[in-house]
């Protein structure tokens, strides 16, 4: 008789544990556990340290390549030009302009007779 109830609770115990993960899963997914503050928190400390970052590199770059982007001093009046001041569009062949004036697209080119 021994040898029958060992055998038996075996198959006892694996159904029971069955019905043990199943209620526990159904329970787990009507009651999800409230998130946690600590992993909100230390995400809105790895931003703040991430936009600290960005911010120092950005200065960074904009102390070392600032200058670049400086407007050129204005040329004084009283000195004349050394460049000539305005260079035709026009070819002295065509009497289209060189370019499209705008951003829209070009007219296509007219066809060529052989």
């Amino acid at each position: 008789m021994g040898d029958v109830l060992l055998a038996l609770s075996i198959p006892v115990l694996v159904f029971g544990g069955g019905i043990y993960a199943a209620c526990d899963c159904w329970w787990r997914r009507r009651h999800p556990a409230p998130p946690s503050p600590y992993t909100h928190r230390a995400a809105r400390l790895a931003e703040q340290d991430m936009l600290l970052l960005a911010e120092e590199i950005v200065d960074d770059a904009y102390a070392a390549l600032g200058p670049l982007y400086d407007a050129p001093a204005a040329p004084d009046p009283a000195e004349p030009p050394t460049a000539p001041a305005a260079i035709s569009s026009r070819s002295p062949r065509s009497s289209r302009p060189a370019s499209t004036p705008g951003r829209g697209p070009s007219r296509p080119a007219g066809v060529r007779k052989r």
